[in-house]
């Protein structure tokens, strides 16, 4: 048993749920950003300027999801070169056979991948041989078994998530907005939990409520304490900033979860607010305007498909609510009321 820990050691094989639920996770997160996301983004302004060459771009960005997310991943687990180039095969087959569930196929494939690649890596003569093939064809057959359920699973889950949106919206759109909102503060990726469940629609709507009452809230009410330079950096950067205060007092994570549950159903219920992009987007709130850009190119995608005849003035003034006016009041006065009652102290919101 020593030596197999001893080995594990060597190898930098961490089973943890930090590395694999925080670390490779977060990170497939930003894989499928820097592809399907921004694919999706490029290939919208391509359509809508007429410039062929960003459609193009976008098309290619796309196209390398799997790919990404895969690399992403093993790079988080801090897999040597040869096993962090080889995955690029591996998340292509996962997220071809995981389907509409493909990024929770890639995180789990991807994981075995890399650390059966760091397992065997520089262990022979012919190192770059053995890994490469190691990798890839662990990786292949793992989804080949694993990706077609894992995708099933995903996607099966998100679609109950929806339906359950569209036929309760009022309680569903409560519990996706403050469920998602939460996970986008704590240490783990909303971002991948909504790509991997394939969260969109109303859901995705109510996703997005969530996460910008935890960003824009947070901003807000910490302004006294962090000015500027904390109201830019948690409202368009990511509300995680403030969980080493929450950890120390968790009574002011209180006034966004409280925002996130009025902005969750007035989304649903009242402004109707879809998210069709890329559902990453869902999950990534005002980060980078990422999700406010993933309703645009959800609605510039309905209109293109006739499910939308056009973008009217309540679309926009629900987005502007929901997203960025809202919680920059109704935080911070939900705020006023714990500090008055001693429950929020002076200093507890500094960053």
């Amino acid at each position: 048993m020593s030596k197999v820990k001893e080995f594990m050691q060597r190898k930098n094989i961490v089973i943890s749920a930090r590395r694999y639920g925080i670390d490779a996770m977060g990170a497939m997160a930003q894989g499928l950003f820097a592809s399907l996301l921004i694919g999706t983004i490029l290939n919208t302004l391509g359509t809508r300027t007429g410039l062929e060459f960003l459609t193009n771009a976008g098309q290619y960005a796309s196209a390398m999801s799997g790919p990404a997310m895969a690399v992403a991943i093993g790079y988080a687990l801090q897999a040597p070169p040869l096993v962090l180039f080889s995955l690029a095969a591996v998340g292509q087959a996962a997220n071809a056979l995981g389907g509409a569930g493909g990024p929770l196929a890639v995180l789990f494939v991807a994981i075995f991948a890399a650390e059966a690649g760091k397992a065997v890596s520089k262990e022979t003569r012919v190192d770059i041989l053995v890994t490469p093939i190691v990798t890839i064809l662990l990786g292949v057959g793992a989804s080949a078994l694993l990706a077609p359920a894992l995708g099933s699973l995903a996607s099966g889950v998100g679609r109950i998530i929806m339906w359950a949106t569209e036929l309760q919206p009022f309680l569903m759109g409560i519990v996706v907005s403050v469920v998602v909102g939460i996970a986008l503060t704590l240490p783990i990726s909303s971002a991948a939990i909504c790509a991997a469940l394939g969260l969109t629609g109303l859901a995705g709507g109510a996703a997005v409520a969530g996460c910008c009452a935890q960003m824009i809230g947070f901003a807000f009410l910490s302004y006294k304490e962090n000015g500027w330079g904390g109201l830019l950096s948690q409202g368009i950067g990511t509300s995680m900033l403030q969980m080493g205060n929450i950890v120390k007092n968790p009574k002011i994570w209180i006034p966004p979860i409280l925002t996130s549950a009025v902005t969750g159903p007035l989304a649903t219920c009242l402004f109707r607010l879809k998210q069709n992009g890329a559902p990453v987007a869902s999950g990534m709130g005002t980060c980078g305007l990422v999700g406010q850009i993933g309703v645009y190119t959800g609605w510039m995608a309905d209109i293109d498909s006739g499910v939308k005849t056009a973008v009217t003035a309540t679309d926009w003034v629900g987005l502007l609510l929901i997203c960025f006016v809202i919680p920059a009041v109704l935080t911070p006065l939900i705020g006023a009321v714990l500090r008055k009652a001693g429950w929020i102290r002076e200093g507890d919101l500094k960053l």
